[in-house]
């Protein structure tokens, strides 16, 4: 499962799809742009979620 951490107050989040219940997993997008875009996937398919902010920053997540 994919724990995300705010580097500024430590909060962790991990998160489940509501669908299926599976623990949802780090993964990255392109933009049309070229830039990288952090998202948390469904490993069933049914969908995905930018990751989560805090402190008003994205959280990260280690990418195992």
């Amino acid at each position: 499962m994919a724990t995300y951490k705010c580097s500024k107050c430590g909060m962790e989040v991990n998160a489940t799809c509501a669908k299926c219940d599976a623990p949802l997993v780090h993964d990255s997008i392109k933009m049309d742009d070229g830039t990288e875009v952090h998202v948390s996937k469904c490993p069933n398919s049914h969908g995905k979620i930018k990751s989560p902010i805090c402190c008003g920053e994205d959280m990260s997540c280690e990418i195992k």
